[in-house]
């Protein structure tokens, strides 16, 4: 093995961040305790910040900071973040084009096997409607609050109800300024949230409707949330207020499914309330009430206290059009061409 390959093998392992002894790496390069610490010290004045455990059964381990050197990726890896790169989040704004460079540098980076493996998937996204009604999102928002959770430091930042940029008709009072204790960033349906503590209680807010103000607080100790407690918080939560001022209607009804069930096929900016007896109670919206009754129809179950009336009188018309629609033609045999006039088959 040459020098530059054992360097590679070296560092490939060390980027595990496991401890590895001493003893272990030598055998795995097969060179000898020496040239083993020559090569670590090598690695650090490449801007490596490898550790050291003295004594008999020290060993190495790869530390954190330092400048951002060349990367060792495997197979695996270089193809995953290279499909990584082409589907990047397009509700993040400011981030394009630091994606395309990244891909374009990662693919020049490759080998030439790697690279035809990389670039034979050259994928094109076309975004759906969800994803076009997911509000765009400013990295330097992400970042600001994400140094927040790096650090366990408060936030201060200010929430408008409607999404950051837009002027009301008619402009009120500023809101009010919120100082929260981070604790985690979700993703649920393209749009992204906040998981925080406020006056001692768990709030949950929308990362596109924050406006970062002044620098962070004083610091705090975060504590420890499962996958259930940021569902309960993030999707399970009828507090959370999304739909209201997004969509021109918005309705509820009980449906005859578990909470978990319904959060999994909601779109994005639903209020999904869990109830007794395995029933929930969904809120959503829509560019019209029968966009409503459509979305809530997905869910082939039965629908009670449909609130407001407006979705009542929706749901009686579409009814209406559905029975019609499921009568048989006249003539079985009859079709319709493109312009509309029936044909005898």
């Amino acid at each position: 093995m040459s020098t530059s390959e054992r360097m590679l093998r070296l560092l490939s392992l060390l980027q595990t961040h496991r401890y590895w002894p001493g003893p272990e790496l030598s055998e795995r390069l097969e060179v000898s305790a020496r040239t083993l610490r020559r090569d670590v010290d090598t690695l650090r004045e490449l801007g490596y910040p490898v550790a050291a455990v003295p004594g008999p059964g020290g060993g190495y381990r790869l530390g954190v900071g330092g400048k951002l050197p060349p990367l060792v990726l495997d197979d695996d890896q270089a193809v995953a973040i290279a499909l990584a790169l082409q589907t990047a989040p397009a509700t993040v704004t400011g981030i394009d084009d630091a994606v395309g460079r990244a891909l374009t540098t990662l693919r020049q980076a490759m080998p030439a096997r790697l690279r035809v493996a990389a670039e034979s998937l050259d994928i094109t996204t076309l975004r759906n409607y969800w994803e076009f009604a997911a509000p765009p999102l400013d990295v330097g928002t992400l970042q600001t609050v994400a140094e927040a959770l790096r650090t366990s430091h408060e936030l201060r930042f200010v929430h408008r109800e409607g999404a950051v940029g837009h002027v009301p008709a008619r402009p009120g009072p500023l809101p009010p300024l919120e100082v929260v204790q981070p604790h985690r960033l979700v993703v649920w349906a393209g749009r992204w949230y906040l998981v925080a503590r406020s006056d001692g209680r768990w709030r949950t807010w929308r990362v596109d409707r924050i406006e970062p103000r002044g620098s962070l607080g004083r610091s705090f100790e975060r504590a420890p949330l499962t996958d259930e407690d940021l569902e309960r918080m993030v999707v399970e939560n009828p507090d959370r207020g999304d739909t209201s001022s997004q969509w021109p209607c918005v309705g509820s009804a009980v449906v005859r499914l578990p909470a978990g069930v319904v959060a999994r096929w909601a779109p994005g900016g639903s209020v999904v309330e869990a109830l007794q007896d395995g029933r929930t109670r969904l809120t959503v919206g829509a560019w019209s009430w029968a966009g409503v009754v459509g979305l809530m129809a997905t869910f082939d179950t039965d629908l009670f206290d449909v609130e407001p009336q407006e979705l009542r009188e929706a749901f009686a018309s579409l009814a209406v059009r559905s029975a019609a629609a499921a009568t048989p033609a006249p003539d079985d045999h009859a079709t319709v061409s493109p312009s509309g006039e029936r044909l005898r088959g």
